[in-house]
C-alpha cells in the first residue's frame, strides 16, 4: 500500500504543478500497482481500504477508485464524500466518477 500511496501522492504534486505528462506517467505506475494487487488470489485491492483515511485527498481518490468493485458501498460513499468537499481538482473528479457510475458510462471491474 505504500507505493500505492507515494505514487498518489506524486500525483497530487504534479497536479499542483500543472505538470499533466507527469501526472499521466504515474497514472500508468498506478494502474501496474493495482492491476499486480487484482492479480493476487483472492483480489488483493481490498488492502488498499487501508487508505480510505490517508491525509491526502489524491491517495483517498485513488483508493475508492481501485476499490470500487471489492467495495462498492464504502467505495462510493467515499467518492460521495470527496465530491462534497471543497477540495479541488479531485472533488470534481470524484463527481465526475459517480456521475460515470450512475449512467452506467463506467462499470467497476
Amino acid at each position: 500500500m505504500a507505493e500505492f500511496a507515494s505514487i498518489s501522492v506524486a500525483q497530487d504534486d504534479a497536479l499542483l504543478d500543472a505538470d499533466t505528462s507527469g501526472f499521466n506517467r504515474l497514472f500508468q505506475r498506478l494502474e501496474s500497482v493495482e492491476a499486480e494487487l487484482k492479480g493476487r488470489p483472492g483480489d488483493q485491492r481490498q488492502a488498499l481500504l487501508s487508505l480510505y483515511d490517508h491525509e491526502n485527498d489524491q491517495v483517498r481518490l485513488n483508493a475508492a477508485n481501485a476499490t470500487l468493485a471489492v467495495s462498492p458501498k464504502d467505495a462510493r460513499a467515499l467518492l460521495e464524500a470527496i465530491a462534497e468537499s471543497g477540495v479541488f481538482p479531485q472533488r470534481g473528479d470524484a463527481g465526475m466518477a459517480l456521475w460515470a457510475l450512475d449512467e452506467g458510462i463506467s462499470e467497476p471491474t
